[in-house]
């Protein structure tokens, strides 16, 4: 059993090839700016200040890697859809996730999120697109479903399977929901 309250950061690359030294399994984190990447990072290892929040989106610029228990790295990458202050987070998303993806054999599962007031835009479907094209693992984790009503989810579930994506696949995550959160931990942990 992983204790995902044993967590730590250990440092933000600017690509892959400077990782930790350290070879673990990685879990990969990707979603639109501001969709509640930190948010999760925190609540899932329950450290308020594990991973930096913000209220502005494109925070993020780098791969920020987590060592939980141990056992693996949680990996933040930039979140895609937002250009901030002249950069262009989806160019910088793109070259970074090219060197990343690329003959990764630590990669064990990637977690993309979406957030529950959202529909799928275009970078969400390339993202799931390229995943599926290089029959790389991965859950859609549904953030902030606290904050949608249940006839709002009904739709939402509706537009996953008008986008063919499967729903045993999904998880729905509230930071504010300790259940939903092991579920998700417990989802990791057993493709690990």
């Amino acid at each position: 059993m992983i204790d995902f309250n044993n967590a730590t950061f250990i440092k933000s690359c600017p690509n892959r090839e400077s990782k930790p030294q350290e070879i673990k399994p990685e879990v990969l984190i990707v979603g639109r700016s501001n969709v509640g990447k930190s948010s999760l990072i925190n609540a899932l290892t329950n450290k308020k200040k594990l991973a930096f929040t913000s209220k502005k989106p494109g925070h993020t610029r780098l791969l920020n890697y987590y060592d939980i228990d141990n056992r693996f790295y949680l990996v933040d990458a930039p979140g895609y859809g937002y250009a901030r202050g002249g950069i262009n987070l989806d160019k910088l998303f793109s070259k970074m996730m090219t060197s990343y993806f690329l003959n990764n054999n630590e990669l064990k599962l990637v977690l993309v999120l979406l957030d529950a007031r959202r529909t799928i835009n275009e970078d969400d479907q390339q993202i799931i697109d390229y995943l599926r094209q290089y029959n790389l693992p991965y859950y859609l984790v549904i953030t902030k479903i606290d904050k949608v009503n249940q006839k709002e989810k009904a739709a939402l579930e509706k537009h996953l399977r008008e986008k063919q994506l499967v729903l045993d696949d999904i998880y729905y995550a509230s930071i504010q929901s300790s259940s939903s959160l092991n579920l998700l931990r417990k989802g990791i942990e057993k493709r690990l």
